[in-house]
């Protein structure tokens, strides 16, 4: 089945916005064994909007249209869709009615102009959208079956999962019984893990259950697609497969599916009916920022120290600044094992960072040093991580989480990484 994508509008067109939005789908449907076939950009004009819909109905079979779907006066979706389609438009009192019971649950009078959002081509099959106003529909242009989706990424995303991709499913003839199991890992590059896992997809000896890959640094995620009658025949094809992966990968898997590096943090934690002090340098806070917003953190985190060199950060946890060496993992250790003993929490992790820049940017480097450190005891080390400043940055405080991650855990705070340098 042939898929063409149509993004629509000028800030898109004319790159003041990034997007994202294409790529997102792209990737899902490909997780669902859909495949695009072109990408058309058009701006917010009724000429251009009516050609790409016209030339997508004579090549596409289905078309997902991004954008366009508000109420104000350049969301021109609705209006060109019926004309392409040869047909008028007509209010759908259907979708009217959860309109104003949106704006009803907010305490708010829904204003004139969202009736335009209500304004479907005749015979449309309407889209449920659960989070926003634009009503999602489908329509039949030229061959193709058009589907148009909001621009708001979160109303876009659950659109595409809940309302689409079944529907391309079962017009593709594809098994509607199918799974997306998922890996998160710190620490492999894409590379490696593609041998690590080196004939995995054999153990499905059917052809059933596809491997890849989505880089995102510092993270990898691994995702094994699984198709089968039911889920229950999903279940017994992917039970050998992922535990291989867990087999190959061993510690580096920080979390599966849904699950986040920090949530898991926060959910060990929460089961040792531990509490929490961080202390960072260079990372902006954001080791603090990736824990302190999730559900529970509010009892769980004690203190965030953000300093900007090796002095402040021991006036900071109550240690003589006058003391205060060079960054190395005996200072982290310190500064862990003050920053536990003075704010009583039962863990502190401290991410210690010295960086120095070569006359070639692209030399730029990060000395990381982190502890962990409890009444009893502490854990640390040290990882020498060169690139640019971002890449330092974002590796320092994965490192961080994942050491973190790994003590709770039982597991070793130290195994050898691909980002990082030996010396």
């Amino acid at each position: 089945m042939r898929i063409e994508v149509i993004c629509t509008g000028d800030e898109v067109l004319t790159g003041k916005i990034v997007n994202t939005n294409f790529s997102w789908i792209s990737q899902k449907l490909e997780d669902f064994g859909l495949s695009v076939t072109w990408e058309t950009t058009v701006g917010d004009d009724r000429d251009d909007l009516l050609l790409a819909f016209q030339l997508a109905g004579q090549r596409a079979d289905a078309v997902i249209v991004n954008g366009g779907l508000g109420p104000t006066v350049d969301d021109l979706s609705q209006e060109i869709a019926a004309k392409a389609a040869g047909v008028d438009l007509v209010l759908s009192s259907e979708w009217l009615e959860k309109m104003e019971a949106y704006f009803a649950r907010r305490s708010r009078v829904m204003p004139p102009n969202n009736v335009k959002q209500a304004m479907l081509p005749a015979g449309a099959e309407v889209l449920d959208n659960p989070v926003g106003t634009a009503c999602g529909f489908a329509v039949q242009i030229g061959k193709a079956r058009f589907f148009f989706t909001p621009g708001v990424p979160r109303e876009l995303r659950r659109m595409l999962e809940g309302e689409i991709i079944p529907r391309l499913l079962a017009k593709s003839g594809k098994q509607t019984a199918i799974h997306l199991k998922r890996f998160h890992s710190y620490g492999i590059g894409e590379s490696h893990a593609d041998t690590l896992l080196a004939g995995l997809e054999a153990l499905a000896p059917d052809g059933s259950v596809k491997l890849g890959f989505r880089a995102h640094y510092p993270q990898l995620e691994t995702k094994l697609t699984v198709r089968g009658s039911d889920m229950d025949e999903i279940r017994v094809k992917l039970a050998p497969v992922e535990q291989e992966v867990r087999k190959r990968f061993g510690n580096f898997i920080l979390a599966e599916d849904d699950r986040t590096l920090e949530g898991v943090v926060i959910d060990e934690l929460a089961n040792l009916d531990a509490t929490l002090s961080l202390v960072e340098t260079f990372t902006g806070g954001q080791i603090a920022g990736r824990i302190a917003h999730l559900p529970g953190a509010e009892k769980i985190v004690r203190r965030g120290v953000m300093a900007r060199d090796i002095a402040q950060v021991y006036s900071a946890v109550g240690l003589d600044p006058r003391e205060a060496g060079e960054i190395s993992r005996e200072s982290a250790e310190t500064v862990a094992r003050a920053a536990q003993r003075n704010t009583g929490a039962t863990h502190a992790l401290a991410v210690l960072i010295e960086v120095d820049e070569g006359a070639d940017r692209l030399e730029f480097a990060g000395t990381v040093c982190l502890a962990i450190a409890t009444a009893h005891e502490v854990a640390s080390r040290r990882s020498r991580i060169v690139g640019g400043r971002d890449w330092v940055r974002l590796g320092a405080i994965e490192m961080g989480l994942d050491c973190l991650r790994r003590y709770l855990q039982g597991l070793p705070v130290y195994e050898r990484i691909d980002f990082e340098k030996v010396e």
